[in-house]
C-alpha cells in the first residue's frame, strides 16, 4: 500500500496497516460499548472506579435532574452535597458529581453485586483479557418493604412485563387491577430480570424520581434507560448478591479510600468500628491518618475518600 505524506509516497505494510485499522476500530467500539454501560477496568489492587467531577448549574435544573444526567441516584448527589438545596440548587451552583465509588466487599467479583447501602447496582464482566464493572443507580424497598440481602440468581428474563399486582398492594390500592400490561402506566418499566426469590424483581420504573430510594416494595429499580442495558449484559442464571455495607475500604495508586454512606436501615450504626475492622482486615490500617479517617466517618458524604497517612 502507498500513502503519500507532504508530497512524498511512503510504502506501507499491507498486514501492519490492516491490523492497525482492525486494532483501531475495535477500541473504538470496546471504549463506545463500555461509555454506554458505564463499565470500567478494576484490579485486585485498584478497587476504586471512576472519578470525582464538577458541573455548574444551568436552567433551573435540580439535583434530581442532574442526578439522572450523571448516571447518580437521588441519594447520591444529596450526600455528596449536603449544603445544596437539591430542589432549588440555583444557577451558576457547583455541584459535585460523586461519579466514583470502591467495589463492594464480596467473595468474588462475578455477575450482579448490589449493594443496599448506597443503592447502586455493579456488574462485573470480562471484556478480552480486561476485567471491568458496570454500575447502576437503584431504588430499594422502602422501610418494612426492605429488600433482602442474600444470593441469589437470575431465573428468567422479561421484554415488557406485566405487572401482576399482589395483594398486599391491592389491599393499599384497592382501584388497582389484578393484572397492569406493559405500558407507560407499568411500574415495571420496559424489562425486569427475576430472581430466585419469589416476586422479587429487578426492573425498570415508570417513576425515575424513586431510584436513589427507599421506595419500592422490595423489588430493584433501574432508571428506564439503563435496564435494557444491564437486561442486554446480564444472562439468565447469572449470580446476584444483595449486601448491605454503609463502610467500604479499597486502594487505588497504592492510596487508601473509605466510602461512608449514611444508612437508616441501622438506627446505631457503629461506623468507626466497621471501618477499623475493615482496614485491619485488609492490612491497611497503619498506613492511615486517623484525623482524615474520623473526618470522612463524620462526613457520611458515601463518595470514596483519601485516608493514606
Amino acid at each position: 500500500m502507498k500513502l503519500k505524506i507532504n508530497g512524498s509516497v511512503h510504502l506501507i505494510n499491507n498486514r501492519l496497516f490492516l491490523t492497525a485499522i482492525l486494532g483501531f476500530n475495535f477500541f473504538i467500539l470496546w471504549a463506545a460499548q463500555s461509555a454506554d454501560a458505564a463499565s470500567y477496568p478494576y484490579t485486585k489492587n485498584n478497587t476504586v472506579v471512576g472519578s470525582l467531577k464538577g458541573y455548574i448549574v444551568k436552567n433551573d435544573e435540580s439535583l434530581i435532574e442532574i442526578a439522572r444526567k450523571f448516571k447518580l441516584g437521588y441519594n447520591e448527589i444529596a450526600d455528596a452535597n449536603p449544603d445544596i438545596d437539591p430542589f432549588v440548587p440555583g444557577n451558576g451552583t457547583s455541584v459535585a458529581i460523586p461519579s466514583f465509588w470502591i467495589l463492594p466487599d464480596v467473595k468474588s467479583y462475578e455477575g450482579i453485586v448490589i449493594n443496599l447501602s448506597e443503592m447502586r447496582l455493579y456488574y462485573f464482566f470480562k471484556r478480552r483479557s480486561s476485567k471491568l464493572v458496570a454500575t447502576f443507580p437503584v431504588g430499594i424497598g422502602s422501610e418494612g418493604n426492605d429488600t433482602p440481602t442474600g444470593e441469589f440468581k437470575i431465573v428468567e428474563k422479561i421484554v415488557k412485563p406485566r405487572w401482576r399486582v399482589p395483594e398486599s398492594i391491592r389491599k393499599e390500592k384497592p382501584n388497582l387491577p389484578a393484572v397492569v400490561p406493559s405500558g407507560p402506566d407499568n411500574p415495571l418499566g420496559s424489562h425486569a430480570l427475576r430472581l430466585s426469590l419469589g416476586s422479587y424483581l429487578i426492573h425498570g420504573t415508570n417513576r425515575p424520581w424513586g431510584v436513589g430510594r427507599r421506595a419500592s416494595h422490595g423489588c430493584i429499580r433501574l432508571y428506564p434507560e439503563d435496564i435494557p442495558k444491564l437486561f442486554k449484559l446480564a444472562p439468565n442464571g447469572v449470580r446476584v448478591t444483595i449486601v448491605r455495607q454503609p463502610v467500604k475500604v479499597g486502594v487505588k495508586n497504592n492510596k487508601v479510600f473509605i466510602e461512608v454512606h449514611k444508612d437508616d436501615y441501622h438506627k446505631k450504626l457503629k461506623y468507626s468500628e466497621m471501618a477499623v475492622k475493615l482496614l485491619k482486615r485488609e492490612n491497611l490500617l497503619e498506613g492511615v491518618d486517623t484525623e482524615k479517617l474520623n473526618a470522612a466517618i463524620k462526613g457520611k458524604k458515601g463518595v470514596p475518600v483519601e485516608i493514606s497517612d
